[in-house]
């Protein structure tokens, strides 16, 4: 919150500015959206997070948390609105819903009364958000995350950004669920994993033979292995033959959160950098780093995943729009 505070407002700033050759001043100008409704799920840290970063923008927020941490959240809220009051701010910027599925739908439904809702969890509940809102929404959270090792990749390079993308904390949508290895630098593979015996590997053939023995927690690649997202201490291991069948697998079963390429090859790091369709592309580096504090946003109100509108970590900027305003001096429009 206090990092959220120190940073500059982008209320009123100007987007864009021109004038017409009739004389018209025009303005494009940030905004707040009005009232963002939040549903979010066991972290209660969430109810600090998005009250700091919509206050900051100007917006008012409705928050809908989950039950496991409902008395957390009513004690989070009674302190907001209490400094809210005693600094001559009215409570009513930010209020609590009750933590039943009930909550959730009339938030949805709540057109003329909530302007955008932005859910914060898993798959689940992001689908749920998506199908039943009558209000526009912001598809924020799951992310199902791809590495690369090309075959010009550096081994130590690969191996702290892998073992960091994956371990550092398996619980968030940014923690690494699928290593893809160029088939020619398998023989590296052991090396490259050597860090995490902790994690169980989900193998498929070619993997698997070059991990028999060299990895405690070892099986064979499911049907279900690639797109899962796992959130714990679990990995698939895909292998490919080139950097287009790497981009192929991506598009099938990556989505569209963050995805990274370790390698030495500039060509091959241009290739994915244009080629991948994800909110964060990454190269030599761990898709931990895809976090609102990490980009210096302060804090994130979620990760969205779409491409319309706002898209990667929400900081205060992606919580406003825009208007035009417009300046005169009588003219009209023939």
């Amino acid at each position: 919150m206090r990092k959220v505070a120190g940073l500059p407002s982008p209320l009123g700033a100007v987007l864009a500015e021109r004038t017409l050759p009739n004389g018209l001043h025009l303005r494009k100008v940030r905004v707040p959206f009005g009232a963002i409704g939040v549903i979010y799920e066991a972290r209660p840290n969430v109810t600090f997070d998005v009250f700091s970063l919509c206050f900051k923008s100007g917006n008012a927020c409705v928050l809908k948390g989950g039950r496991d941490a409902e008395a957390s959240n009513r004690a989070a809220v009674a302190l907001i609105q209490r400094v809210l009051a005693a600094a001559g701010v009215s409570p009513d910027a930010v209020a609590l819903m009750p933590s039943t599925h009930e909550a959730a739908l009339e938030m949805l439904e709540a057109v003329g009364l909530i302007d955008l809702v932005i859910p914060r969890g898993g798959r689940r509940l992001i689908d749920f958000v998506r199908d039943h809102a009558r209000v526009p929404c912001i598809e924020t959270g799951a992310g199902v995350v791809n590495t690369y090792f090309d075959k010009a990749g550096d081994l130590e390079i690969g191996k702290r950004v892998i073992t960091n993308a994956k371990t550092r904390r398996v619980s968030v949508c940014n923690a690494l669920d699928c290593l893809i290895v160029h088939a020619d630098r398998l023989p590296d593979l052991p090396a490259l994993l050597a860090d995490m015996p902790q994690v169980t590997l989900y193998a498929d053939a070619r993997a698997y033979a070059a991990l028999a023995g060299r990895h405690p927690l070892l099986e064979h690649a499911g049907a279900d292995a690639f797109g899962t997202e796992y959130m714990d201490y679990k990995m698939a291991v895909k292998t490919v033959d080139s950097l287009d069948e790497a981009l192929a697998h991506i598009a099938a079963y990556g989505s569209g959160h963050s995805e990274a390429i370790v390698t030495a090859d500039q060509a091959a790091a241009a290739q994915f950098r244009q080629d991948v369709d994800a909110a964060c592309v990454y190269v030599n580096a761990p898709t931990s780093f895809t976090d609102g504090a990490q980009f210096g946003l302060g804090a994130e109100i979620g990760i969205s995943t779409q491409k319309l509108g706002a898209r990667g970590p929400m900081g205060l900027e992606e919580i406003t729009t825009y208007k035009w305003l417009i300046d005169g001096n009588g003219q009209v429009r023939p």
